[in-house]
This record gives C-alpha cells, sequence and structure tokens, in this order.
C-alpha cells in the first residue's frame, strides 16, 4: 500500500510515479474522497472530546451533590451523535481503502522507463551458452525418452499443465531442491522455514495479491475457513511477520522455504502450453527478506547474488534484467529477473524474480520495527525472490546437460544429492 500520508499530501507527485507504469491515478476522486474522510474525522475528535468532559462533568457534579439529570442525557446524547460519525467514517475510509489497495506500488527511480519487456534492460551475463553438434531436444522430449517426464498421465489425473515425474528425473527435482536449501542455508544465512500451503485471504492481502489478481489464484472451498493455495511461498513466509513491531537488533530476517506453488494461470492462455514452463503445479525455493529501509537496496542485491549463485554452481549460463516501469510486478518497487538459457529456444527464459516491495507489503500486514533514531514504529521493508523455481531449473538442466545418445549429465554440484549418480539414462 502505498504511504496514506503521501497520497493525501502529495497526490500529484504520486500520479507521476504511476503514471511510468500506465496507470492513471484519478487525483480528483482521491481529492474527493479524502474531502469526505476530514471532517467525519474532525467531528469524531470533537464528539469523542466533549463525551469526554461532560462524562468528567458527571463526576465532579456526583461528587458537589448536585442534580446530574442533564449532564447524563447530554451524554447519551453525544454517544449517539459518536455513534452515527463513526460509522460514517468508518464507510469513508473503507472506501479508501479498498481503492488504495487497488494502486500499484511507487517505482523507484533507477527503474528504466517503457511500455512493456522489450524495455527490459540486461544488468549482466554469466556463463556461454554450449555448442551443440547435435540438434539439441527440448526437456519435453529429453524427459519422455527417458521415462522421467509424463504428461499424458498428468493429464488423465488433473488436465492440462500439469506433470508426472519419475525415477530418475524425480530424483533429479528432488536434488535440485535440497542443493538449493543447502547452499542458502549453509552458506547465505537463511533460516530455513517450513509453511503452511494454504492460507486466509488476509494473507493474500497483506502481500498483495488480493484484491487485485484474484483470478490467478485457487480457492479452496468446503473447510471452516475461506481459504487459497499459496501462488508462492512468499505469501505465508512473509505474513510471518504480519502485525509485529520487531526490534532493531531482530533485523534482517533471512528466510527461506521450499513449497509447492498452485497458479491458475488465468492470463497466459495459450502461452507455453508445452511442457513445464507454465504449470497449474510447481515447486519453488523462495529467499524472503525482512530488512530496514536504509539496507533494503543493498538487501536486493545480496538476494539477486544469492539466487545466481544456485546457476553460477550448476555452470548454466543466465544473464540478470532489470524490469522496466511497463513489465514490473504490482506491488513491486524494483525488480531483476534471472533468465537461463534454453537451447531448445535458442533464448533466455525467466527462471527467478527478485523484487523491492520496499515498505509497500508492510503496510498492509501492519509489519513494523522500532527505529532507534525515531523511537518510533516504523514499516520495515520487505523483499523476496525465487531461489530458484525449482521446475524451471529441471528444465534448464534437462537441455543444457543433454547428450546425443538421449543421455543428461548430471551437473558436478548436485553429485552429493544424487548418490553418486552421474548420469540420467534408459
Amino acid at each position: 500500500m502505498i504511504d496514506p500520508k503521501l497520497l493525501r499530501t502529495d497526490p500529484d507527485a504520486v500520479a507521476r510515479n504511476l503514471a511510468r507504469r500506465g496507470v492513471d491515478l484519478d487525483v480528483r476522486a482521491l481529492k474527493a474522497l479524502e474531502d469526505q474522510r476530514k471532517p467525519w474525522a474532525v467531528e469524531v475528535d470533537r464528539l469523542r472530546a466533549e463525551r469526554n468532559a461532560n462524562a468528567k462533568a458527571v463526576g465532579m457534579a456526583k461528587g458537589r451533590g448536585e442534580d446530574i439529570t442533564t449532564l447524563i442525557a447530554r451524554g447519551e446524547d453525544l454517544t449517539t451523535q459518536l455513534a452515527r460519525a463513526e460509522a460514517e467514517l468508518e464507510s469513508v475510509q473503507r472506501e479508501l481503502e479498498q481503492w488504495q489497495l487497488g494502486l500499484p506500488n511507487l517505482l523507484h527511480e533507477s527503474v528504466p522507463d517503457g511500455r512493456d519487456e522489450s524495455a527490459n534492460v540486461e544488468v549482466r551475463r554469466w556463463g556461454e551458452p554450449r555448442r551443440f553438434d547435435f540438434a539439441p531436444r527440448d526437456h519435453v522430449e529429453i524427459g519422455e525418452r527417458l521415462g522421467g517426464l509424463d504428461f499424458e498421465a498428468a493429464a488423465r489425473v488433473s488436465g492440462a499443465r500439469f506433470a508426472v515425474m519419475r525415477a530418475q528425473v524425480a530424483r533429479l527435482h528432488r536434488a535440485l531442491a535440497q542443493f538449493m536449501l543447502d547452499l542458502h542455508t549453509r552458506e547465505h544465512g537463511y533460516t530455513e522455514v517450513y509453511v503452511p500451503y494454504l492460507v486466509r485471504p488476509e494473507a493474500l492481502t497483506g502481500t498483495g495479491q488480493l484484491p487485485k489478481f484474484e483470478a490467478d489464484l485457487f480457492a479452496v472451498t468446503g473447510g471452516p475457513h475461506p481459504y487459497f493455495l499459496i501462488p508462492t511461498a512468499e505469501v505465508p513466509v512473509t505474513n510471518l511477520v504480519r502485525g509485529e513491531d520487531l526490534a532493531a537488533e531482530t533485523l534482517p530476517l533471512k528466510y527461506v522455504a521450499h513449497t509447492p506453488c498452485f497458479r491458475s494461470e488465468a492470463g497466459a492462455a495459450g502461452k507455453d502450453t508445452r511442457g513445464m514452463i507454465r504449470n497449474h503445479q510447481f515447486d519453488k525455493v523462495e529467499l524472503v527478506q525482512i530488512v530496514r529501509p536504509d539496507d533494503s537496496y543493498a538487501a536486493l542485491e545480496e538476494l539477486t547474488a544469492h539466487a545466481e549463485k544456485v546457476l553460477e554452481r550448476l555452470a548454466i549460463p543466465f544473464r540478470r534484467v532489470a524490469l522496466s516501469a511497463g513489465d514490473i510486478g504490482f506491488g513491486s518497487a524494483k525488480t531483476y529477473d534471472l533468465e537461463v538459457w534454453l537451447p531448445s529456444q535458442q533464448r533466455y527464459r525467466e527462471i527467478s524474480s527478485c523484487s523491492n516491495y520496499e515498505a509497500f507489503q508492510a503496510r498492509r500486514m501492519q509489519a513494523r520495527w522500532r527505529n532507534p533514531a525515531s523511537g518510533k514504529p516504523e514499516p520495515v521493508h520487505t523483499l523476496n525472490g525465487s531461489g530458484l523455481a525449482v521446475g524451471r531449473t529441471l528444465v534448464a538442466v534437462l537441455e543444457n546437460y543433454q547428450q546425443a545418445d538421449g543421455s543428461v549429465s548430471v551437473p558436478a554440484a548436485l553429485e552429493p544429492w544424487m548418490s553418486g549418480l552421474m548420469r540420467l539414462s534408459t
């Protein structure tokens, strides 16, 4: 959520920033709502103060033995007026809050301008794409030849955009997740957490998926409460600090979690229908940091480097891209995408997004820290990134390590998690 104070005091500056995203902020509508809110807020404060003064007068009059009938009646009238004013104020505030929940985050000044992904800026590349002396196959053909990927069985069970993994391919998928977890906990200082896969709506509101992106989620019906399947571990992990006032010395908090992720892909009809690039269910190792505001952009560089280290250890070529204003996510102030090289497509494809949300999520979650400089509670900054998407990493390994005979070499970094298996073969 954008700072409400900033929206009230400088809506034109907010409008200019949001215009970089192609979002048109209706400043007049905002001011109209604020014009409705302010008089009711003043009236609530006035009535509350008058009621308190009247209650004090009742006590003093009672102590003097005076007749308090008129004061009691006045107190009852003030209580009725206050309840009516509070209801009006709450109604306007609720409308204003729902309106604010639909606004995306403000962009950091370093975010490149542009309307779409064509304006994204490459920051760096790592590794050289392998030159094959045969026509490289895609991961679907490789996996099916190995007897390790079965999309027909998945379709019989669940429909399109699902995969069944078997034998060596399933083992490689598991090894990748364990490798990532161990790397991030042992070398990068993250604490591993196991979190629920079902969350309540307020958790998704806190991280920004609701109310705007409900169509992208899977709702669960029939339980005691409304639940949604998590679209990413970002949701339950970031919400661990929901409603918390964190001591300064506890920051930064660095968490890593391996979970399945569930997405309806409502906006991806016809895109990447073949294979495992865009499925309804996939695994991801997620990195989350909760930091002091002054540290968040250094934390973004650190977190992104941690995700990159996975690909470096696997020796798979990738590039880092700074997303443009028109391509960046709803809640992010700045995002780097990591794109991995896929030989079958002869191009780089996204495998991780690493984002700084600044205080956007923290305001929605009421997650704060006590700033020693001011002594007051302030919103923390939250960051997250895939470290990495396990299924897409599997795709990258299968394609980049494929051999002419249809086998797949196991990256050296994964051998300790594969019990010595060095090659996938039939």
